[in-house]
């Protein structure tokens, strides 16, 4: 299985399906899959989150990274394991969620909010930070958080994240993003997800070009 950072180079976004349930997902997941996103998570505090785990996991195989989010409890990660997810997203900052996380060699990507949590989660292996809820922080919290940081882990902001806010964020250092009800709220059909993810796409298209751009590209012409 390749690494979280790998399959952020791929698209440095999370899909957040909170409230999904087993008969959609598959559906929901193709429709971002095909839009270009490869990470997406399931939170446990939906409707039967394992089958839908399991549901995507079968489907996609190793094409996407599947996992779990709102995972408080370490107990139940052999679940997720089980049900053929790698991935471990947390709203919080447990030690022994990312331990038993990298035990069963799964990606693990905790939520901190001061640099104390951020250390003790990179002590524990983590794979990347979760910084939540992003709405309370801003991207001065996140640059000043990256200068003390290590400069290749990834840190992905969630919460109250969208594709307007993508530039200041990415300019502070942010990685890449979780996104929830921007693209997925229950009741959504595949077809309305499809056009949201689609958006959100070309938002992050867009931004990727401008950081691409060399200063002579930048530079306005004269005619």
């Amino acid at each position: 299985m390749k690494s979280f950072s790998a399959w952020l180079q791929e698209c440095p976004l999370i899909a957040i399906l909170r409230g999904i349930r087993p008969d959609e997902a598959v559906e929901i997941g193709g429709a971002l899959f095909e839009a270009g996103f490869r990470i997406i998570e399931v939170p446990l505090n939906s409707p039967d989150p394992m089958d839908s785990i399991a549901a995507l996991s079968k489907h996609f195989g190793d094409r996407a990274l599947i996992g779990a989010g709102t995972v408080i409890d370490p107990g139940c990660i052999k679940r997720v394991a089980m049900s053929g997810g790698h991935l471990i997203v947390a709203p919080n900052a447990n030690p022994e969620v990312v331990h038993k996380a990298k035990v069963l060699d799964m990606a693990a990507v905790p939520g901190v909010f001061t640099p104390t949590e951020a250390f003790a989660m990179i002590a524990e292996g983590a794979d990347a930070l979760k910084l939540f809820p992003a709405e309370a922080a801003s991207p001065v919290v996140l640059k000043s958080l990256r200068a003390v940081l290590p400069p290749r882990l990834p840190v992905l902001p969630v919460g109250g994240i969208h594709p307007e806010d993508f530039a200041s964020w990415q300019a502070a250092g942010a990685a890449g993003f979780g996104l929830g009800s921007a693209l997925y709220k229950p009741g959504f059909s595949a077809r309305k997800v499809a056009k949201r993810a689609k958006r959100v796409m070309a938002a992050l298209g867009v931004q990727r070009n401008l950081a691409t751009m060399s200063v002579e590209e930048a530079r306005p012409t004269l005619s």
